[in-house]
């Protein structure tokens, strides 16, 4: 593939945009693509500045690991330079902490917009806000080497980069507290097992796995996929006759779309 401009390149982030499929790449291999809130600017910016084209969106990251989560220098007391520290966030008002952690939270929520569909192409360690940034995105498709793994509650945290709704909807309730409670390794074949991923390849074919994906997606109009999209996101929250009336007034939209006659 040609080399592209970057539409956006800085603080360990970089976008690259191919008419319709965008590239978002973690570009700080030797920190293991650690996060900070310069990071989580920067992934909020790259989803503002996606242009109106894009149908999909990849998110990989150069290296031998995916994320290794949370740089550590935000737990020592003197924090990130130009950074609140945590102690800085401990002492604000809870307005201010909540208001703080919402901002750090748009980095991992533009993902599921209905009008693109978002892959994570994660390789080696993706741990705490790693695993919450892949599980961020529509799908997940993974290396062979790969070691997902919720850090946070061993931390005295708990995970709040939006990454528990997906979680518990990938693999339930129960299995998502004993991942996140022990903190444990999640390997590649129980990633496919459970749900966590969509399927599993050797290191050396994940990109050109992804680059399938990507092609196959874009075969189908880009209105099917949006409507379809939105019906199965918002499924989980209607009941069996609500889903039924979402898929009749969605089809009735295509439908109409379709004939080229207007509602």
């Amino acid at each position: 593939m040609a080399s592209l401009d970057p539409v956006l390149d800085k603080d360990g982030v970089r976008l690259t945009v191919d008419e319709t499929i965008a590239t978002v790449t973690l570009t700080n291999p030797a920190k293991l693509n650690a996060q900070s809130p310069a990071l989580w600017r920067a992934l909020a910016e790259a989803g503002s500045a996606l242009p109106g084209s894009v149908r999909v969106v990849v998110l990989r990251a150069e290296g031998k690991s995916f994320s290794a989560g949370l740089d550590r220098q935000m737990f020592t007391p003197e924090g990130i330079e130009g950074e609140p520290s945590f102690t800085d966030l401990a002492r604000g008002s809870d307005a201010k902490l909540d208001a703080a952690i919402a901002g750090f939270q748009e980095a991992f929520t533009w993902w599921r917009r209905n009008d693109i569909v978002s892959i994570a192409a994660v390789q080696g360690h993706a741990i705490g806000a790693g695993f919450q940034l892949a599980l961020a995105c529509d799908l997940r498709v993974v290396a062979d080497d790969v070691q997902f793994s919720m850090r946070e509650t061993s931390l005295g945290l708990v995970p709040d980069l939006a990454g528990t709704h997906p979680l518990v909807g990938l693999v339930g309730c129960a299995r998502a507290l004993e991942i996140c409670a022990t903190g444990r390794f999640v390997a590649a074949e129980e990633a496919v097992s459970t749900g966590l991923a969509n399927i599993s390849v050797p290191r050396e074919q994940l990109d050109n796995t992804v680059r399938d994906l990507a092609s196959a997606l874009l075969a189908a109009p880009r209105d099917a996929v949006i409507e379809t999209k939105a019906l199965l996101v918002g499924a989980s929250g209607r009941t069996y006759d609500e889903q039924r009336a979402a898929e009749r007034a969605a089809q009735a939209r295509r439908i109409r779309d379709l004939a080229g006659v207007g509602e």
